[in-house]
């Protein structure tokens, strides 16, 4: 039997969804164990809900950060995808930055991936490169063509954007 997230989560739109979220606050926490779970198809909605409802560097989400982190290279790739999402409007502390730093340049690495999955863990290198510069020459040298091939042209489009905006 489905709960009510798991029912609101295959049977409503997005704006109901998140109306369920405003009015149900204790259902946050069984979507954060949803997010984290290979409960398929309610994980990777659960945590695509998550990151639409919540605000950057949620106190709700930071109790859970470290369940996150860890559940990161485990993830299905759509899970991945809403994780990542989540991750990068979020503080996290050095050890977390290490751990999603490494799960990033994976996932990039690997051409096979999404290009949805794969900007997003680009993205996610920048940031954590903002406040690590030394890592910059490491992201640069992740951008050559091999890596940029296999991405979509919008996905292309939106790499080469930040590579310019790296580059000056």
């Amino acid at each position: 039997m489905d709960s009510p997230l798991e029912h609101i989560l295959i049977s409503t739109y997005k704006v109901d969804m998140i109306a369920f979220m405003n009015t149900h606050p204790e259902a946050f926490d069984e979507a954060v164990t949803l997010a984290l779970s290979d409960k398929q198809p309610y994980s990777w909605r659960a945590a695509w809900l998550l990151w639409s409802c919540m605000k950057e560097n949620d106190r709700r989400v930071k109790k859970h950060l470290g369940k996150i982190v860890a559940y990161l290279p485990v993830a299905k790739d759509n899970q991945k995808r809403e994780l990542l999402k989540i991750l990068f409007v979020m503080e996290l502390d050095d050890e977390q930055e290490g751990r999603v730093f490494d799960a990033c340049i994976a996932l990039w690495k690997d051409i096979t991936k999404d290009p949805s999955i794969r900007v997003n863990a680009f993205k996610m290198l920048l940031k954590i490169a903002e406040k690590y510069p030394e890592l910059m020459h490491e992201i640069l040298m992740l951008t050559d063509t091999h890596y940029l091939a296999t991405l979509s042209p919008g996905a292309q489009h939106s790499v080469s954007k930040l590579i310019k905006c790296i580059k000056t």
